[in-house]
């Protein structure tokens, strides 16, 4: 298809997702690329939107491109290299989240725990089934096998969760409050497990009119069902919901699945996730013959308050830790993981905090952040966050304040952690299904970052010309109906044009 290019301001023919990029000869020279980049952006059809984009030389450090760089925009995930960058600087890459067993004493020689056993979490992501083998009992096996070599063969008091090391709600600030039924939306908790979400399978019933069949993964009476879904008549379209009022732990199932249909699966958040991993944690125990006399519970910073809870006053009996921040970085970045990025915000915030301070554990890492991102050199004024994962939205950021992070990040001593973690496009992450046979494919190393009314894309690409540039793109508040198109189809014509460039700035 034949398009033509007109000057910035003048209307465009409609075209496909990235036929600027690829249906035309790449550009040769910076003014032929930045021509086609302000066609781009200059369509009609973003009249009522806001793009941001900075375009800058890795190599030579000049900018080939900006528009509105100095603009505040909802950077929807974008905001994840902020906390990564935050995490790796202030921690390194090597850090692991620690998990300890304490009690009052040691056990005694016939292997009696006399007392109670408390789990103290500090935000640990990594215990869930995904990088277990889908096994949430081989993720606690680290725990188990730490009681079984201190000599424990039976407690005699209590199992206790300890949550208390983070202090705050159990969401960020600024989510919406339906956003916590979604799996993406999962609380914050310093003990916590398989992701803080179960999943549901879903069977339809032998006969229209029965109720389809609901299994929870893994088994647990943490979640009761109201279920109120309905087999249907062969060819029926599915139709399955789940809701979860917040903090319960009742799903309400509802919805019609045809009778001989293939098994559906979903996630569904728990409330009070400490509650689940201790309930788990206590049937690890049981397989391996570790019986607990008392009761399973759980103690949060509110307790803490009137109870403070003294480590240099227990036994600590072991400690497991979790993979290191580069790994987690990458597990933060590639899929895009909110929970595992407000963690590590709150984990920083932590990690700084004095005797006499009453801010919650957020609150500290955003105070944190702000002064990592001084040390950056990013001005003060380009970044107004709120929480870690960009969930909120009410983050805000500019395109001059992302270009000048991955500029630090480049020389930073965890460079190489910072990039790797990036997904890389058509390959992996959030990228996987992007770009793929075009000039960026396993090319382009970028966070994505997407709300109902926010784009954005952020990172590395080298060009056809061999430079290596960072770009910070971003797209807000662009609606079109009836076009067979999404926002962020036109956010990657703009990472394909500079990777297909071949000219150089120098």
């Amino acid at each position: 298809m034949k398009t033509i290019y007109l000057t910035a301001g003048l209307s465009l023919s409609i075209f496909s997702a990235t036929a600027l990029a690829q249906d035309q000869k790449p550009p040769e020279t910076i003014a032929e690329l930045q021509e086609r980049l302000t066609a781009h952006i200059s369509q009609p059809r973003f009249a009522a939107a806001l793009w941001g984009v900075k375009i800058v030389s890795l190599d030579s450090g000049k900018t080939l491109f900006e528009h509105n760089p100095q603009k505040l925009f909802s950077p929807a995930s974008n905001s994840k290299l902020y906390t990564v960058a935050l995490a790796l600087d202030r921690l390194g890459a090597a850090y692991p989240i620690k998990t300890s067993l304490y009690s009052q004493s040691k056990p005694d020689h016939r292997g009696v725990l006399k007392g109670d056993l408390i789990v103290y979490g500090r935000g640990d992501p990594t215990i869930n089934a995904r990088l277990n083998s889908n096994d949430i009992f081989q993720a606690l096996e680290p725990l188990v096998v730490a009681i079984t070599k201190a000599g424990i063969k039976r407690i005699s008091g209590d199992l206790i969760g300890d949550e208390s090391f983070f202090r705050g709600p159990p969401f960020g600030s600024g989510w919406a409050w339906d956003d916590m039924e979604y799996y993406y939306g999962a609380g914050i908790s310093a003990l916590t497990i398989n992701d803080n979400t179960l999943q549901v399978v879903v069977k339809s019933g032998m006969h229209p009119g029965d109720r389809c069949k609901l299994t929870l993964i893994p088994p647990t009476s943490r979640i009761i069902f109201s279920n109120r879904t309905e087999t249907a008549e062969p060819g029926t379209r599915r139709s399955i919901a789940f809701y979860r009022p917040i903090n319960e732990n009742v799903v309400y199932a509802t919805g019609k699945m045809a009778a001989g249909e293939t098994e559906y699966k979903d996630e569904v958040t728990v409330s009070h996730p400490a509650e689940l991993f201790v309930s788990l944690f206590r049937q690890a125990l049981a397989r391996h013959g570790i019986k607990v006399s008392g009761r399973t519970r759980t103690i949060n910073w509110l307790d803490r308050e009137i109870v403070p809870f003294h480590a240099e006053r227990m036994v600590e009996l072991a400690e497991v830790q979790s993979l290191p921040m580069s790994d987690i970085a990458s597990e933060i970045m590639k899929p895009s993981q909110n929970l595992y990025t407000d963690l590590i915000l709150a984990h920083v915030g932590e990690s700084q905090r004095k005797p006499e301070s009453i801010e919650t554990s957020e609150e500290l890492g955003i105070h944190e952040l702000n002064k990592f991102l001084a040390e950056a050199g990013v001005n003060r004024r380009d970044v107004l966050f709120e929480e870690g994962s960009g969930l909120s939205r009410n983050n805000l950021t500019t395109p001059n304040a992302t270009i000048a992070l991955l500029q630090y990040m480049s020389h930073h001593r965890c460079a190489d952690a910072y990039l790797n973690a990036l997904p890389i496009a058509g390959v992996d992450g959030t990228l996987r299904n992007r770009m793929k046979g075009t000039p960026a494919a396993g090319n382009v190393r970028a966070k994505t970052g997407t709300l109902r009314w926010a784009n954005s894309l952020s990172g590395h690409v080298k060009t056809a010309g061999g430079e290596r540039l960072l770009f910070s793109i971003m797209l807000n508040r662009y609606y079109e109906p009836g076009l067979n198109r999404s926002a962020r189809s036109d956010v990657d014509t703009i990472a394909i044009l500079l990777a297909s460039f071949t000219g150089r700035t120098d």
